[in-house]
This record gives C-alpha cells, sequence and structure tokens, in this order.
C-alpha cells in the first residue's frame, strides 16, 4: 500500500509504502501529480519504504505509464528503506534521463531531504 504524507517541500511528492503496491495506488499517485504539477512543473518523489512486499504486475504497467508520460517531468527520486535490495532499484530506476536518484537508510531522513532539495 502507498500512503501520500505530507511534504517539507512544495516541488516534492512525499510518500509511504508498507507492504504490496497496487494499480490502485499507481493511479492515486499519478492524479496527485496531474493536480500538483499538471504537464508541465518539475517534482520530486520521496518514498520512505518500511515493509515491501512487491509489486503487482498491473501496478508495474501503470508505473511505466506513468514514467512515460511523466519522464520530463521528474527531477530526482530519493528512498528511504533498510530494505538492500531497493537500493539497486532505486539505481536502476534513474533510466529516465536527466532523473537523480539516490537510496538512504531510514536513519538518514533528513539527509535525504537536504538532498532532494538541493
Amino acid at each position: 500500500m502507498l500512503t501520500l504524507v505530507p511534504s517539507k517541500d512544495s516541488s516534492t511528492i512525499s510518500l509511504e509504502v508498507n507492504g504490496k503496491v497496487k494499480k490502485e495506488d499507481m493511479e492515486k499517485l499519478d492524479k496527485v501529480i496531474q493536480e500538483k504539477f499538471k504537464d508541465h512543473g518539475k517534482f520530486n518523489v520521496y518514498a520512505v519504504v518500511h515493509e515491501f512486499d512487491g509489486v503487482t504486475f498491473k501496478a508495474m504497467a501503470e508505473e511505466v505509464k506513468i514514467d512515460i508520460k511523466r519522464w520530463n517531468q521528474y527531477a530526482k527520486l530519493a528512498v528511504i528503506s533498510d530494505n538492500k535490495s531497493l537500493k539497486g532499484l532505486t539505481e536502476a530506476s534513474g533510466y529516465l534521463p536527466k532523473v537523480k536518484t539516490k537510496h538512504f537508510p531510514l536513519g538518514e531522513m533528513e539527509e535525504a531531504w537536504e538532498w532532494i532539495r538541493s
């Protein structure tokens, strides 16, 4: 489940992940991007991952659609998690041109905010 949480930065979408990410979660995220940033505003994503049980196939397909539609709007992606396998996934998600990605352990949430705002 993906939950949107208050952000410390107006150009950043802040969210938490607990469990499995589903298509509905990705649709909710896309709706927020659409409302806040329309089709032209640059934005960052600050994602705190507590428990990660994977992504459904439909959620993955929805994410690809979002990435294609919004590729030129992404600026930075910070993934904060103690799950070491997510570090490789975070780095791999930097496949979009001009998107900076970085993984942080849960103990470095403030450092992640500093990086995303720099």
